[in-house]
């Protein structure tokens, strides 16, 4: 499985940007897609995830109300609209598929097998 990340770039406090993850490959029912974010000398963080099979969705408590992922599974493709962005969300934002998820093992990077190159936001105060 391939993921190809797109949508970064560098805007002000306050806008929007919405980001694409394009899995090349199966996604299974079971699965998840989740998104995580990773500025230098720090962990990757967890932002939110999405359940293949029936949407669900979870986030990051610092970025509810403001991001929504969603997925369009034709296209196999999930989206991470991202509102009101604030400079401290400035990090390279991955996406990344896990095979079987459910709901306690959804913010831990190490169950997701497959990573995307990751794609900069920049956030200007």
């Amino acid at each position: 499985v391939a993921v190809e990340e797109s949508g970064g770039g560098l805007v002000q406090a306050g806008s929007s940007l919405r980001l694409s993850c394009e899995v090349f490959g199966r996604i299974f029912n079971s699965g998840a897609v989740g998104w995580f974010r990773q500025v230098p000398g720090k962990e990757r963080e967890f932002v939110a995830a999405i359940m293949w099979s029936d949407r669900s969705t979870y986030y990051t408590d610092s970025v509810q109300g403001r991001f929504s992922i969603s997925r369009d599974k034709a296209k196999n493709t999930v989206y991470l609209q991202m509102n009101s962005l604030k400079p401290e969300g400035t990090a390279v934002y991955y996406c990344a598929v896990d095979d079987w998820s459910e709901t306690d093992r959804m913010s831990a990077p190490r169950w997701y097998g497959d990573w995307g190159q990751g794609t900069q936001v920049t956030v200007s105060s």
